[in-house]
């Protein structure tokens, strides 16, 4: 299973890479090179992983350019940091929001009350600029929530990454001392 994974990541690499020489970043592809911010081993993938969960939460086209700047200062791989960016999408934004408002109302003092979400333009359609003046009305408590709840997601996901990685360590050692139990060797 870690082994799909890794060929997966590694597919995903030429078109990050080339993604990437798109942007303002082309130019320092050649230092990501020297720093070696592609490789695919336990560390830097978890730190990858944990860089694309907390900038995740960055609003927009910043999310990219925030991740390879959070890889580059962990040392951690920048595929995975890029992919991990995509949990956050049309679909996961208002609840993430929502959770990050509920995390910054419980680390603020007093008592924050969520304003009601109603994203419906003129036509009863989605309207985008209502959803910015919803968050722009969730204030402070998603100020200090979105970073809170960034460092949460990216604590998980780097120990859920070194518990996979060591999962299949960990398997096999338990299969060397059962077969040393039954042999009868210490």
């Amino acid at each position: 299973m870690l082994n799909a994974l890794r060929r997966k990541l590694r597919h995903l690499e030429p078109s990050v890479r080339a993604l990437l020489g798109r942007t303002a970043l082309a130019g320092a592809l050649p230092w990501m090179e020297r720093h070696a911010l592609f490789r695919f081993q336990r560390e830097p993938l978890a730190r990858g992983v944990a860089a694309g969960l907390f900038c995740g939460l960055i609003p927009g086209p910043l999310q990219l350019v925030g991740t390879v700047g959070a890889c580059a200062w962990l040392r951690g791989n920048v595929v995975a940091g890029a992919v991990t960016t995509f949990y956050t999408n049309p679909l996961t934004t208002v609840p993430l929001y929502v959770l990050a408002f509920q995390m910054g109302s419980a680390v603020l003092p007093g008592e924050q009350s969520l304003p009601p979400f109603n994203a419906d333009g003129p036509a009863g359609a989605f309207s985008v600029q209502a959803l910015a003046e919803w968050m722009q009305a969730l204030g402070t408590p998603l100020l200090v929530g979105l970073p809170v709840l960034g460092l949460v997601l990216a604590a998980l996901g780097y120990a859920i990454v070194q518990a996979l990685w060591l999962a299949p360590v960990l398997q096999r050692g338990r299969r060397l001392q059962r077969a040393r139990a039954l042999r009868g060797t210490p």
